[in-house]
């Protein structure tokens, strides 16, 4: 995308606009889903492209979540590009489908407004529901904002219909779906160049000329082959989000200092690193922009897990401040657990806070103080800050 082409695009939009723009210029064969708090901008937006004549797209109205996943799950395994869109208790509903999907290896994309699960009753953010569905086999990205959720949007495809893996792409309920930013819409046109259009191999879905089962019934021996190969594709997904990443950025003349797995912010030399995913990125860059003693390491892919990366950019500090907006009852915060099992084998002073449930506020202040706080040794989860 020339400069003239990126000026003309650029707009102050809804985070849910933005992404309902990229996803209708995408131009999916199929969309199903069910509306939920903060989720449902998006998906109205989608059907009102479509009833207005602004979209091809079949839209297909379900009576739930879960009808919403079966109806994409069957038009992808029909050899058809689908999304959907969900939130918190939503998501829960899609479960038994979501597993479904992946273990079929089928590529949909949906798009989860990240937000606090019940009970008791809370409809504001924080990553419980995508941390729910961890281990489900699907890729998850976190965006920090509204234009690294469009970018991410559109590698989600390209990394999906590659490896045959779905994506959940994670954007912060209302304080992302519901705030207005200036961000770039690309065209249909544009990506076209960096995604084209779906064809599936054949074998890789339903077709009466080439006869496939898929989601069949197996026996543990060839269970256990399924479940370790989608585990060391996955893998294999780290450079492939890598490599896609940066052909993205090219393509779309996107200026970002990540790799699509991570994003470093700061000194190279700081002896704290804070480690988050999603919206709170920004809060923190604004804290430590005049602080060369600390830095950022944002995750931008959660699974796959870049541990290596994490080791890398890690190596020089002393002490690490992990920020989840989750629990692992009885534990600790998800990714507070993945970074103590990613530096295992360093002497690192880990904190984990645990932060932001149900919508509550994370503060500069709170950074702040968490910062002061750093060289403190605790092996406790910290929930009050």
């Amino acid at each position: 995308m020339n400069k003239t082409n990126k000026q003309k695009n650029k707009q102050i939009l809804e985070g849910s606009r933005a992404i309902a723009l990229t996803i209708k210029n995408i131009a999916p064969d199929v969309i199903s889903a069910y509306p939920i708090t903060p989720q449902t901008h998006i998906v109205e937006d989608l059907a009102k492209f479509k009833a207005e004549g602004e979209a091809n797209y079949e839209y297909i109205r379900a009576e739930s979540e879960f009808a919403a996943a079966s109806i994409v799950l069957g038009a992808i395994a029909a050899g058809s590009r689908a999304y959907s869109a969900t939130s918190s208790q939503g998501l829960l509903l899609m479960t038994e489908v979501l597993y479904n999907i992946s273990g079929m290896r089928l590529p949909l994309v949906i798009t989860c407004a990240n937000r606090a699960i019940s009970a008791p009753i809370n409809i504001w953010n924080d990553h419980s529901d995508a941390m729910a569905l961890k281990d489900s086999g699907f890729m998850q990205f976190f965006a920090e904002n509204h234009q690294e959720a469009v970018y991410q949007h559109i590698l989600a495809y390209k990394v999906a219909e590659k490896l045959n893996i779905p994506v959940m792409v994670n954007i912060d309920g209302f304080i992302l779906t519901h705030s207005y930013e200036e961000v770039t819409i690309p065209s249909r046109s544009e990506i076209k160049k960096y995604l084209p259009a779906f064809k599936p191999s054949v074998g890789t879905y339903l077709d009466p000329k080439y006869p496939v089962t898929l989601g069949g019934f197996y026996s543990p021996k060839y269970y256990r082959q399924t479940r370790e190969d989608l585990f060391k594709d996955m893998q294999k997904a780290l450079l492939e989000i890598k490599k896609e990443w940066k052909a993205l950025s090219t393509t779309f003349n996107y200026k970002n200092q990540g790799t699509g797995l991570v994003e470093f912010t700061g000194s190279k030399k700081a002896t704290t690193i804070i480690i988050a995913l999603g919206s709170v990125a920004g809060t923190i860059k604004e804290v430590i922009k005049n602080n060369n003693n600390v830095s950022l390491l944002k995750i931008t892919s959660f699974r796959p897990f870049p541990a290596i990366e994490i080791n890398r950019l890690t190596n020089f500090a002393k002490n690490i401040i992990v920020i989840d907006k989750a629990i692992s009852l009885g534990n600790a915060g998800p990714l507070g657990i993945e970074v103590q099992a990613a530096l295992r084998d360093k002497k690192k002073n880990i904190k984990n806070y645990i932060a932001g449930l149900g919508g509550s506020d994370i503060t500069e202040k709170q950074i702040a103080k968490m910062i002061n706080s750093a060289n403190k040794k605790s092996d406790k989860v910290i929930f009050n800050i």
